[in-house]
């Protein structure tokens, strides 16, 4: 089924489920964007290739009600249905794996795969200018928003912030737990200024697990968003779709 005959009514039910390095997450959303049961939560298999990962989501969907289509945010580069780069799995074993089409066959339903940072972006941002979307978990994410469309996706996780470590080795977890929380908000707050003054957003939104620890006042026009964006920008996902095949 294509993008151009899903059907959407306001029955319509979305699964939708954020996989992080350290938990997935999912939950059904009626056709509001509303979620029907709370959401549902297992730490990520550790080591996680895409069989072992697609039958982790097997038996965390189980807990949940009927849906009808499904989207997916995942921790790396995606494109064309396909992963690219998955940085906390192994991009290896990872690069190329149709997760799509693999989870057509697990769920029969249609699927929609996006970055994890660009999907919890689609629930958080107001659509309106140049939004910044940046996520503090197992790694660093980002997304980047022109009027409410997701930009081209950058991994600026890899690219070098600080004496040639990238954002992921500078203020991801292994950073934190290595180098306390003291001195990571610190380097948070150094990150954030750099991204900053890089994108110039009109708005800036930190998410992720990692968010709640951040002590440092936030720049005017940065604020937290609930990890709950990672699920709820599920249903937006569908929504971008449908407008873009109504132009």
């Amino acid at each position: 089924m294509t993008s151009k005959n899903i059907p959407h009514t306001p029955h319509t039910r979305t699964l939708s489920i954020d996989v992080g390095g350290t938990a997935l997450k999912a939950s059904v959303l009626d056709g509001r964007g509303r979620m029907v049961v709370d959401s549902v939560r297992v730490d990520t298999p550790n080591p996680c290739p895409p069989k072992v990962l697609i039958n982790a989501l097997v038996e965390l969907v189980k807990q949940l009600p009927e849906f009808d289509r499904v989207s997916i945010g995942f921790p790396g580069y995606v494109r064309d249905d396909k992963v690219i780069t998955a940085p906390n799995f192994g991009n290896d074993i990872w690069h190329g794996f149709d997760l799509v089409k693999a989870l057509k066959t697990t769920f029969s339903k249609p699927v929609r795969l996006l970055n994890d940072a660009d999907m919890q972006g689609l629930a958080a941002i107001q659509g309106k200018g140049l939004e910044l979307v940046v996520t503090l978990g197992t790694g660093v994410g980002t997304g980047w928003f022109r009027n409410g469309e997701p930009m081209p996706h950058l991994e600026l996780s890899q690219h070098p912030v600080h004496k040639g470590k990238n954002y992921n080795e500078f203020i991801g977890n292994k950073a934190l737990k290595k180098i306390g929380k003291k001195k990571w908000n610190s380097r948070v707050q150094q990150a954030i200024t750099f991204l900053q003054e890089l994108f110039h957003p009109d708005e800036t939104y930190i998410g992720g697990g990692n968010s709640r620890k951040i002590t440092f006042t936030l720049a005017a026009h940065v604020q937290l968003i609930s990890n709950q964006d990672g699920i709820l920008g599920g249903f937006r996902l569908w929504e971008q779709i449908k407008n873009a095949n109504s132009r």
